[in-house]
């Protein structure tokens, strides 16, 4: 299944890719939508790249029918990040702690300059279930969950800049 996401944030383009970057956002990115604070597990930054690689957990309620195939607990995984900043493109691979072989996940974001000072940032990805029979259902379940983790993850970047800039003030 392909899919599309997009956030809009009304500060210029580099404090955006700057601000998804940062460590310290991490600890403010927590209990979002049934997912865990994200534990940044590596960081390089290379001047023109930088690598990430983060984990997440699943903390929500699954349904009786998923829970007959998978167990909530395992439902953890790391997200690998590679940001050009030439290019203000970040490839991304979801890679799955637990049953690697039910879920791929991969695809691109990228920071478009919006011409009014803010910046928009679209997520193109592609995500296949491999779970015989509800495929469609986990796969439209979990693009749901990514739309909404999103909006609310655009407003909680929005505000950590804003209280960092009256910090540094």
């Amino acid at each position: 299944m392909k899919f599309r996401l997009e956030q809009c944030f009304a500060r210029p383009l580099g404090e955006i890719e700057d601000a998804f970057v940062d460590p310290d956002l991490f600890v403010h990115l927590c209990g979002i939508d049934d997912i865990g604070r994200p534990t940044l597990l590596k960081r390089v930054d290379e001047g023109g790249t930088v690598r990430m690689q983060v984990r997440y957990t699943f903390t929500g309620e699954l349904s009786p029918t998923l829970t007959a195939i998978v167990e909530p607990h395992h439902l953890t995984w790391v997200e690998v990040s590679t940001l050009d900043r030439d290019t203000h493109r970040t490839a991304f691979n979801i890679i799955a702690d637990h049953y690697p072989d039910r879920m791929r996940c991969a695809g691109t974001v990228e920071l478009i300059d919006d011409g009014q000072g803010g910046t928009r940032r679209v997520a193109l990805g592609s995500l296949d279930a491999r779970i015989p029979l509800i495929r469609d259902y986990v796969e439209g379940a979990i693009v749901k969950g990514l739309l909404k983790y999103a909006a609310t993850e655009a407003n909680i970047v929005g505000d950590w800049l804003v209280s960092r800039r009256q910090a540094e003030t």
